[in-house]
């Protein structure tokens, strides 16, 4: 049988349909551009396939256009999808999304009842040489089969020796009556790097910086990734505090750069990087990311996202 990859990520694939000009609302009629292949563990899939690391996908489909775009985009990337479902009863997911003058999006999902609300059931031997196990909260807050899935998949990561990273990524469209604390409790129980925005690290641990970290310490997480967007990105470990400044860069497209960097964390802790090396590195592939229209457009391959880095000393 063949070895399963060294990185996994699960949750929704989807695709995306979004208003190409700023302050366009979803509530008014106007253009459209796309559909791009999205969905936050899939784009940390691309991104971490383009950086070089043996990346498995496994979620769900449709068995139409939109389904048959996904995948030839991440199987382009280099993912395996053997554990992309295709899903005849049900068609792709799809999230419309607007962007305003100050940075804020709109959204408007159809996810819960489409392809990627359905968790397809897990393969334990795929998991037998995993090293990196991704886990996002749009992933938990499309349902009870992908929060229960998720949590399934983290422990067969475990068992396996991996590292379990949680990116909170909390949209409040998907959110459903549970809490923060009810819909990220089981992950963050057992991940080891956790990547939030400041407003997610407030929302997990009720408290801001360092001591949000410790928080976090405190259950077990070995180390906490601040996302900050265009001032950079700060590193907690127990022994270590880091902030990297990051380069401005003309913002096309925000969505899908938390994901890419988190994948660059990732190819730093396997590949043995410096703590200074992985975040500078992460914070180019964040930035390279939004200056294309698309979520995964903007993704650089590892000898570009190098020599990005490298500029940036």
């Amino acid at each position: 049988m063949q070895a399963g990859p060294e990185v996994i990520a699960l949750g929704e694939a989807l695709v995306e349909i979004m208003r190409p000009e700023r302050d366009s609302p979803l509530d008014a009629a106007g253009s459209f551009e796309g559909p791009f292949p999205s969905g936050a563990p899939a784009i940390f899939a691309s991104a971490a396939a383009r950086l070089g690391l043996q990346t498995g996908f496994i979620g769900a489909v449709g068995d139409d256009a939109f389904g048959r775009l996904f995948n030839t985009r991440l199987n382009g990337d280099g993912v395996d999808l053997t554990h992309l479902h295709v899903d005849t009863e049900h068609a792709t997911g799809v999230a419309f999304v607007a962007y305003r003058h100050d940075g804020s999006r709109e959204f408007v999902y159809h996810l819960r009842h489409s392809a990627a609300g359905q968790a397809p059931p897990l393969l334990p031997s795929y998991f037998a040489n995993a090293r990196w196990i991704h886990i996002t909260g749009s992933t938990l807050a499309s349902g009870p089969a992908w929060q229960s899935t998720c949590e399934q998949a983290a422990r067969l990561g475990k068992a396996a020796g991996s590292y379990v990273s949680f990116d909170p990524n909390i949209r409040p469209e998907l959110l459903r009556a549970a809490s923060v604390t009810e819909l990220c409790g089981g992950i963050l129980s057992v991940a080891d790097v956790v990547l939030p925005s400041g407003e997610e690290l407030t929302m997990l641990t009720g408290r801001q910086g360092a001591g949000a970290a410790q928080a976090l310490f405190d259950k077990g997480v070995r180390m906490v990734v601040l996302k900050q967007g265009a001032e950079g990105s700060t590193l907690y470990t127990h022994e270590d505090e880091l902030h990297m400044a990051s380069r401005p860069r003309e913002e096309r497209d925000p969505t899908g750069a938390g994901d890419a960097f988190a994948a660059a964390i990732a190819y730093g802790v396997l590949r043995g990087l410096t703590h200074h090396q992985m975040l500078r590195l992460a914070n180019s592939v964040g930035a390279l990311a939004v200056t294309k229209l698309g979520p995964m457009e903007g993704i650089p391959f590892l000898a570009t996202a190098l020599q990005d880095a490298e500029d940036d000393e």
